[in-house]
C-alpha cells in the first residue's frame, strides 16, 4: 500500500534516511532531525512531501519516496523532483520501490506535470538501482551536470 506520510511515520522516514545514507557511505552527512521533518512535511503550508509504502501484512512502512515540485521555463510546467527513494533491504523486490514510482508518476500525469526525475550517484554499486530505474522507462541524461553550493562557498556567494 503506498500512501502519503503522515504524522506518526516520521521517525520511520527518518531512520531509513540514515540507513540510505549510510549506505552511501555518508552517515556524518545525515543531519536532519525528526523534529526538522516533522515540520518540514506536515508545515501549513508544506514545499516537500513523503509518500510511504507499507506492508499488507505487518501494517509497517518499509520505504518512502520524498520529493518536491521544479518547473520547467522550456515546457512550462511543474515536474516532480525525487529526493530520495528508498525501500528496506529486507522488502526489496516486492514491488514497493515500483508502487512507489507509479504513484508520483501517476501524480504527474493527473496533475499534467511534464516530468519525473532524479539524481544517481555514479557508484557501482548502484548498479541494480540504474537498472531498476531503466527498467521503470527512466532514461540517464550524461549530458547534464548537477552543480551545488553550499557550505563556507554559499556563505561567500551570499556576501559578494
Amino acid at each position: 500500500m503506498i500512501r502519503y506520510a503522515q504524522p506518526a511515520d516520521v521517525p520511520a522516514i527518518h531512520a531509513m534516511i540514515i540507513e540510505l545514507a549510510e549506505f552511501e557511505n555518508a552517515p556524518q552527512e545525515a543531519e536532519a532531525t525528526v523534529e526538522q521533518l516533522t515540520e518540514a512535511l506536515f508545515a501549513a503550508e508544506p514545499h516537500v512531501f513523503t509518500h510511504v509504502a507499507v506492508d499488507d501484512g505487518t501494517g509497517e512502512v518499509v520505504g518512502f519516496a520524498l520529493w518536491f515540485l521544479n518547473f520547467s521555463t522550456w515546457r512550462g510546467v511543474h515536474g516532480i523532483y525525487l529526493e530520495d527513494l528508498y525501500v528496506r533491504p529486507a522488502a526489496r523486490g516486492g514491488g514497493h520501490g515500483k508502487a512507489l514510482l507509479r504513484n508520483l508518476a501517476a501524480l504527474c500525469v493527473e496533475r499534467g506535470y511534464a516530468r519525473l526525475e532524479w539524481w544517481v550517484l555514479d557508484d557501482p554499486a548502484l548498479d541494480p538501482s540504474r537498472a531498476f530505474y531503466r527498467a521503470m522507462g527512466a532514461i540517464a541524461m550524461p549530458e547534464w551536470q548537477p552543480h551545488r553550493v553550499t557550505g563556507d562557498a554559499l556563505k561567500a556567494l551570499a556576501a559578494s
